[in-house]
């Protein structure tokens, strides 16, 4: 168990944080194949801010790895399986730069 009480669970060979995420796997590659949705990815990756540098000091990128993402209806998705315990500011903040640098995109909380 980790701080969150999740349990890891294993689909497809594939290692999922929680049940609930796992679960939700399943249920969007049902979707997929019944191609009500289209190109399921997982862990898609989103650059927030761009790294940079300022008097000699080298600044990261600030990122936001989401759990899936999908296009429903030539609209892209991206999701995240979360708790109420799992939403921190430090996800709130993400959420709102996410909202901010991508417009085109629909990104929903699964709870």
């Amino acid at each position: 168990m980790n701080k969150y009480r999740n349990q890891e669970t294993v689909v497809d060979g594939i290692k999922f944080q929680s049940k609930k995420e796992a679960n939700r796997y399943c249920e969007l590659k049902l979707l997929e194949k019944a191609k009500e949705i289209e190109e399921l990815k997982l862990q898609p990756k989103f650059v927030l801010q761009e790294g940079f540098k300022k008097d000699g000091v080298t600044y990261r990128p600030i990122t936001y790895i989401a759990d899936f993402s999908y296009i429903y209806k030539s609209r892209i998705v991206v999701e995240d399986v979360k708790s109420e315990a799992t939403i921190t500011p430090v996800f709130k903040l993400k959420q709102k730069l996410f909202e901010y640098n991508y417009p085109y995109m629909k990104l929903e909380l699964i709870k």
